[in-house]
């Protein structure tokens, strides 16, 4: 595993698939298009015992996913200290669509600047780099003797980074619940020197790059002003029985912002940092990932593979995102309701374009496709009392009393005649039972990507093939 960032040959892609649910009845008009649901099963359960998906432990490469805030995280211990509660959950989500938009646009960010005698730092957000709430986190075993990290997993970042002591002296760093990563115990790690192409290249990527006698300093501010500098450094990382030595990754030692007690990122895009494309001879570029249907339950992130559900994965070509290289790209062309196809132009979502994101948790759509969208959703649910919006969700309902509740289905076509129902459980966000909102959101302007967040792909499996320039998507795949 030497030399990965030498491979010239790696083609990175990604592609889509949302799979079918069942549970819905049948209307007068015959057509199976809506989903019966107990209202209880849009909140978490009191208990506090965890489920696991059986499906991570079918392959080495496969390890579990879990919502960093329920039961089946190690750092739930700390959740009423770290937890975020909704409203700032929405918050982040808008912070980091807005930087999101921000790099796609091209348009300049605010500069902020991060200073530290230790590593001299001097950072500025210049290309609107973004972070969320990051909801999912995956364990990953970095250095010799290994030390498992709880990381949260991005598909809209590059580089993979954990916090690094010292923290309590010159250097900073927010509280995490694990031991933070000592890179002089491990007998696998080195800094890279500031001289290599390697640290030139990370102005390129996007990084901010400094010297520090003579090896090469890492930085980067996100969105929301959250900022992570240390050490561009290699190291070996490993995946359950899959080792890998020499990758290169950031040893954080000034690190601020809201991160809730994960140790760091693992970055998932299409750069050249990206673990993806680091671990290409091994894995093709291919992996996949169930996001659990509540935080009672876990999930997985699988490496070369589409996760054992091969033959039910339906596909989508990898589109271009405003020439840029770290996000995939997909291409809509249709949105149905309770199985009637919207009346939205091609051109409405041709203009701005899409992309699908782990770290975003609220599909963001261009403003006519919403309110085609919220108008039709609206209709189908007449009979249930609305309530009023909530941050930047803004048609809600009042479920007080209500044992089972009946929602329209959603279903998304993609180019190439890929059709992705969106799970029950991937409709709705609820606050509480008296304010249950449809999960979507407009975006202010029509030029602004859309994005297929965190919440409509639960329980799907979905898979992103770089050798082949697709993303797929298939129904049940936690299961």
């Amino acid at each position: 595993m030497k030399n990965l960032l030498n491979i010239t040959t790696l083609v990175l892609c990604v592609c889509l698939s949302f799979g079918c649910t069942d549970g819905a009845q049948k209307r007068k008009s015959g057509e199976v298009s809506f989903h019966i649901i107990q209202a209880s099963s849009l909140f978490p359960s009191s208990s506090s015992s965890c489920v696991l998906s059986p499906r991570a432990s079918n392959a080495k490469s496969s390890l579990l996913v879990v919502h960093r805030h329920g039961p089946c995280s190690s750092l739930s211990s700390k959740k009423a200290k770290t937890s975020p509660n909704h409203d700032d959950v929405l918050r982040l989500d808008q912070a980091r669509v807005k930087s999101i938009h921000s790099k796609l646009s091209k348009k300049l960010t605010a500069q902020y600047r991060v200073s530290q005698s230790r590593l001299s730092t001097d950072l500025e957000a210049r290309d609107g780099s973004i972070l969320g709430s990051g909801n999912y986190i995956v364990t990953v075993g970095i250095g010799t003797p290994k030390h498992n990290l709880s990381l949260v997993f991005d598909t809209g970042s590059d580089l993979t980074w954990t916090q690094c002591q010292p923290c309590g002296g010159n250097g900073t760093c927010y509280p995490q619940e694990e031991p933070i990563f000592n890179s002089s115990s491990s007998s696998s790690y080195s800094n890279i020197p500031c001289s290599s192409q390697v640290c030139d290249s990370l102005t390129s990527q996007g990084y901010y790059k400094n010297c520090s006698a003579s090896s090469c300093i890492y930085g980067t501010v996100y969105g929301d002003s959250s900022f992570t500098s240390g050490f561009f450094a290699k190291e070996k990382f490993t995946l359950n029985s899959d080792v890998f030595d020499g990758l290169n990754f950031g040893c954080g030692e000034i690190n601020q912002g809201l991160f809730y007690g994960a140790a760091g990122l693992l970055g998932l895009g299409r750069g050249t940092f990206s673990f993806p494309s680091q671990t290409a001879m091994n894995y093709s570029c291919i992996f996949s990932y169930c996001l659990p249907s509540s935080s009672d339950y876990t999930g997985h992130l699988t490496f070369g593979s589409s996760g054992g559900l091969s033959n039910s994965v339906k596909y989508t070509p990898i589109s271009k995102v405003r020439d840029t290289a770290s996000f995939y790209g997909l291409d809509i062309v249709g949105i149905t309701v309770a199985g009637k196809e919207l009346e939205i132009p091609l051109t409405v979502f041709s203009t701005p374009g899409a992309i699908i994101d782990s770290g975003t948790v609220i599909t963001r759509l261009p403003p006519k496709a919403y309110a085609a969208l919220r108008t039709a959703f609206k209709e189908n649910m007449s009979n249930y009392t609305s309530t009023m919006g909530r941050s930047i969700l803004d048609t809600c309902y009042d479920f007080t009393g209500l044992e089972t509740v009946e929602i329209p289905k959603v279903a998304f076509s993609f180019e190439g005649g890929t059709v992705v129902k969106v799970d029950s459980q991937g409709i709705l966000y609820a606050f509480d039972v008296s304010q249950v909102c449809l999960a979507f959101a407009g975006n202010g302007d029509d030029g602004d990507v859309a994005i297929f967040g965190n919440v409509q792909q639960k329980t799907l499996q979905v898979v992103y093939d770089g050798a082949g320039g697709r993303v797929g998507f298939a129904p049940d795949g936690c299961m």
